[in-house]
């Protein structure tokens, strides 16, 4: 069968290796909540979680209830959490057949989801997302005694925990997630006072995990760490992390041009004197962005050379100008090592003025994906 010049490798044994850095930044009690959701950031669901499973992971997190069903279908065990809620009568069915935790911020959902655990004689766990400053999902932290209220009316429904997300954690300053932090506290309270023990309370991404210790609560949910992204280019780790992700093409052609030869859509380059230029197999189609265009670099021969020219659909130039030993075939890496250099996901990031989760979920969701252990 003939295959794609282009591969993403996903080395397992990176996952590990940063699994147990989260684990080296918080206490032996606090639990883990792996974050899987939109292919594990494009590394693969199914694969990523059978590692996570194994090693020692105590819950993970999806986005819809989609990919819980793939990894319940795929024997997966753990507990999985729906963070983006339920949105149909018909998924609430499937969360009570399939021992789901969706994340509730609306009560008519609350009510539905018992109304089908009552059907079934099933208990279903639920976790309440509370806003402390995201403004994205969540009940207003100072609204969460009226909810817990109402969710204490359902028998058939366990409210295992109070969760939130935090805006800001990348930031130096940090105040506004001190904010977000004594908020959360707030509304942890007053479950409290309602008799409710939430065990699971959880509050950390990545950053919060790394730069925030006061938010890590009953469990921590990292996600962009486990992939060795950081939560934003130029965030400074505690611990170093492995890539779990490369990406790598094929040189196409070697072709030599003189000066003033313009070079792929919209002449935006042109030969500064006899220039020597890879076309490359990779381009935006394939996850590159197309923002890349004249700004990035890839690494050809152990070197990183500059892209030349508009990032085309499934093609890119790059300048090999004096380079000898390079000849058509030869491996070319967008993203990972080769030889002494390495290209990280931040790079590719910056380059592209965004951030390594749309690189990652670009690159893996458009290429066949090959695990390494």
């Amino acid at each position: 069968m003939s295959h794609s010049p282009n591969r993403v490798k996903i080395d397992l044994s990176a996952l590990e290796y940063n699994l147990d850095q989260v684990k080296k930044l918080i206490d032996k009690e606090t639990r883990i909540m792996g974050i899987v959701k939109s292919d594990a950031y494009g590394h693969g669901l199914v694969p990523v979680s059978r590692v996570l499973e194994k090693k020692g992971v105590d819950y993970l997190g999806v986005a819809h209830i989609h990919e819980a069903l793939e990894l319940r279908k795929n024997g997966i065990r753990l507990p999985l959490v729906i963070l983006c809620g339920i949105h149909t009568r018909e998924d609430a069915r499937e969360v009570v057949a399939k021992s789901l935790t969706p994340v509730l911020s609306d009560l008519s959902f609350v009510e539905i989801l018992a109304q089908e655990s009552a059907k079934s004689g099933k208990s279903t766990n639920i976790q309440l997302k509370v806003d402390t400053g995201m403004s994205r999902l969540g009940v207003p932290y100072g609204d969460v005694g009226h909810f817990v209220k109402k969710i204490l009316e359902y028998k058939e429904l366990y409210l295992e925990a109070l969760c939130s997300h935090l805006s800001s954690a990348d930031e130096t300053m940090g105040d506004f997630t001190k904010i977000q932090i004594e908020r959360f506290k707030e509304a942890i309270e007053m479950g409290h006072t309602m008799g409710v023990d939430l065990p699971l309370n959880n509050l950390a991404n990545s950053a919060g995990i790394m730069a925030h210790k006061d938010s890590h609560f009953n469990m921590v949910r990292p996600g962009i760490m486990l992939y060795g992204g950081l939560p934003s280019p130029g965030f400074d780790p505690p611990l170093p992390l492995e890539p779990v992700m490369s990406f790598e093409g094929r040189i196409l052609q070697i072709k030599d041009y003189p000066k003033d030869t313009p070079i792929s859509y919209g002449r935006t380059y042109h030969t500064k004197g006899d220039q020597r230029i890879a076309v490359v197999s990779i381009g935006y189609g394939d996850g590159l962005p197309r923002n890349l265009s004249n700004r990035g670099k890839v690494l050809i021969g152990g070197r990183k050379v500059n892209i030349v020219g508009r990032v085309c659909m499934n093609m890119t130039m790059c300048d090999i100008t004096g380079m000898k030993d390079v000849s058509q075939g030869d491996e070319v890496v967008i993203m990972g090592r080769q030889g002494e250099e390495i290209i990280w996901g931040e790079d590719l990031a910056i380059w592209g003025e965004t951030i390594s989760y749309e690189i990652f979920c670009s690159i893996g969701q458009r290429d066949t994906k090959e695990c390494i252990s």
